[in-house]
């Protein structure tokens, strides 16, 4: 395509260079040479590396760093290089999804499924399931009884959705006997769940994924938690029975959080963090035990 037909779609400050110079690929900034054809952006914390690249291909990069750049690039400056690349492969590089359903999937008669649904090969979903339009579930997941995904959803390869949680308790010779498990799993829309991660279903009412919250791979969800909308769940996180954690906050790779403890509003969990203890809103806690690092600023 020919740079004018990117500008055309995307929202930009200025651009320098040829409006008919051919985009082919897109690069990493570090793999950018003088004749790739390609389109990279930059943070703005690393603007002077441009100094030393020396390209025909056009860099994205922030309006607020154009006046440090000192050699005589291609470029295009905008608010937000970063999510403007994003929207450039959104809407340019990347591939349509399928619809259609496996035919190794395996679908209790009793599951109802939306429009515009991608349902990838081994996968199985059992009785009194509602799969939301727009939902992709890749290869090889499981998705249990009662469960219900809205609209938008993207669910990654061998997960399981709904599987009894772990909670027991000792009958009159102190062994250990299951609760039962009839509760489900709620997912809202525009959920996007990684690969070989596991969200079991409530004891009673239901495990709750709100609205556009994002899971990492290889997370575990116990039963009955409560995620609010617009939250991150990231890599080999453990989240026990009963948290709830709060709107557009962010839990860090490898964290562990108690069962029934509250994560605030905006909040962050740190690296490794182990939580003991309720998270207030707008608090950054790390360490083992989790201590309260400083509060953010409400206004961002």
């Amino acid at each position: 395509m020919e740079i004018k037909e990117i500008l055309n779609k995307i929202e930009y400050d200025n651009f320098k260079g040829n409006l008919n110079y051919k985009i082919d690929r897109v690069l990493p900034l570090d793999d950018v040479s003088e004749k790739s054809n390609a389109i990279s952006w930059c943070s703005d914390i690393n603007i002077d590396i441009l100094e030393n690249i020396k390209t025909d291909s056009v860099i994205i990069i922030g309006k607020s760093v154009e006046h440090k750049l000192k050699n005589n690039i291609q470029y295009i400056s905008v608010d937000n290089p970063r999510r403007t690349f994003q929207k450039l492969l959104e809407t340019f590089f990347v591939e349509k999804r399928e619809v259609g359903i496996s035919k190794t999937a395996i679908i209790d008669p009793s599951v109802k499924i939306g429009h515009n649904v991608y349902i990838g090969h081994n996968v199985v979903i059992e009785k009194n399931c509602i799969v939301g339009d727009n939902t992709v579930i890749l290869h090889n997941t499981v998705i249990m009884s009662n469960t219900i995904i809205k609209n938008d959803v993207v669910i990654g390869s061998n997960n399981t959705i709904g599987g009894t949680g772990f909670g027991y308790e000792k009958n009159k010779h102190g062994e250990f006997e299951l609760i039962p498990h009839i509760g489900n799993v709620l997912i809202e829309n525009n959920v996007d769940i990684g690969n070989n991660t596991c969200i079991d279903r409530a004891v009673l009412g239901s495990t709750s994924i709100g609205e556009n919250v994002k899971i990492d791979n290889l997370v575990h969800i116990a039963h009955g938690v409560v995620i609010e909308k617009n939250s991150v769940v990231i890599a080999n996180s453990m989240v026990a029975g009963s948290v709830k954690i709060g709107q557009n906050s962010w839990i860090a790779p490898s964290s562990s959080i108690l069962n029934k403890r509250n994560i605030g509003e905006n909040a962050l969990v740190g690296l490794g963090a182990v939580v003991t203890k309720n998270v207030e809103d707008y608090s950054i806690v790390a360490g083992n035990p989790a201590k309260l690092l400083r509060k953010m600023n409400q206004d961002g």
